[in-house]
């Protein structure tokens, strides 16, 4: 997945909000780790603010702070 793509889904789970659509989120994020490295989800995360809409941290999983 090219990160243009991935920040065209993103954006749209961001709109949406909610437990699914943050589900979707860190699927698409693992696959930005996976193929982009870590650096290019956490810069994903603050470009579209994730850390606000769904309490995603940069610099490790995906996963809603606690």
């Amino acid at each position: 997945m090219t990160l243009a793509k991935a920040r065209e889904l993103l954006a749209a789970q961001a709109a949406f909000g909610g437990g699914y659509n943050r589900h979707g989120a860190r699927l698409i994020l693992a696959e930005v780790v996976r193929e982009h490295g870590q650096g290019a989800a956490d810069r994903l995360i603050a470009e579209l603010g994730l850390d606000r809409v769904f309490g995603m941290t940069p610099g490790g999983p995906s996963t809603p702070a606690s």
